[in-house]
């Protein structure tokens, strides 16, 4: 005899179709676990790292190069800015060749109203490299800057001190957990921003504006367009690393225009306005020009002994 619940079965057996059974429970859904979301560079990010190290390479040299135009005294502002351009061009091609980054492991939960809560794992990539660069490169940025407003010592301490905070704070968010303890760390840094802005927009500005007026201005126009490149890297990593709103492709093209803004283009502006005004120059003697042993070291900011 056929039993016609078994053709039934036979014939849609592959099908997922609702069945009751007896024992008197409600069964739940079953929940199919969420596949990882990998958030990484693709093709653009990583043209994008090349070209960058291209134009941070270049302008080392071209910077060195300046740099041999110029009496040994002279040379301060040349050789720091050489500095700030190879160590970014270190990092960019630890970024580009695949260096220099880890996944950071993020779990977002998803809640359900009739199903139970799932959760969705994501994997993006945090440039590590990107932090130990600017914890390099930042403070020689604020030593340009101080030495051109001609800050004191205790002033120049506290800026790169709170700088250097800054970044580390900002590192330890991009691999911290979601939460108060990612924000937390922003916080931070953003306090610690403040302060530099507090040394450069405030004691920065008062020391030059002691000095000469052309000193002064031009003073006041790189310091302040370093600290408006500077404002928009936290908005850029509250929408990346922060957030995750954007891709990560997104991300390394903002860093790289800031990166070239405030690296390339702030040490070019620097040094052609710096061969132009005699007062910004910064005379170092002694053990820097004549090598140990031979004459106590003096460094003398501008063309005559005014003011020191």
């Amino acid at each position: 005899m056929i039993d016609p619940v078994e053709i039934l079965k036979k014939h849609t057996g592959s099908l997922l179709v609702p069945t009751t059974t007896t024992t008197g429970h409600t069964s739940l859904p079953t929940v199919i676990p969420n596949e990882p979301v990998f958030q990484q560079a693709g093709k653009t990010g990583e043209r994008t790292l090349w070209i960058v190290f291209v134009l941070m390479l270049l302008s080392t040299i071209v910077f060195a190069a300046m740099a041999y135009r110029v009496p040994v005294q002279k040379r301060l502002f040349h050789i720091i800015t050489a500095f700030i351009t190879t160590f970014a061009a270190i990092s960019y091609f630890a970024m580009a060749s695949d260096d220099g980054n880890s996944f950071n492991r993020i779990v977002v939960k998803e809640s359900h109203k009739h199903v139970p809560d799932t959760y969705q794992e994501i994997y993006r990539s945090v440039y590590w490299a990107r932090y130990v660069d600017w914890s390099v490169t930042t403070p020689l940025l604020l030593l340009d800057l101080s030495f051109l407003a001609g800050l004191n010592g205790a002033n120049m301490i506290v800026a790169i001190v709170a700088d250097i905070i800054m970044i580390l704070t900002g590192l330890f968010a991009a691999f911290g957990s979601e939460g108060g303890q990612k924000w937390g760390y922003y916080a931070i840094a953003c306090i610690a921003y403040l302060v530099v802005i507090y040394q450069l927009a405030v004691a920065g500005r008062r020391n030059a504006l002691a000095r000469d007026q052309k000193t002064a201005t031009f003073f006041t126009s790189i310091a302040g367009f370093t600290l408006i490149i500077w404002t928009i890297y936290p908005i850029v990593w509250g929408i990346a690393d922060g957030s995750r709103n954007i891709s990560v492709d997104a991300e390394i093209v903002a860093y790289a225009v800031l990166d070239v803004l405030a690296k390339p283009v702030f040490g070019f502006w620097l040094l052609f306005t710096h061969e132009r005004l005699e007062s910004t120059i910064v005379h170092l003697e002694g053990a820097w020009s004549h090598g140990f042993g031979k004459r106590e070291g003096s460094l003398r900011v501008g063309d005559d002994d005014e003011g020191a």
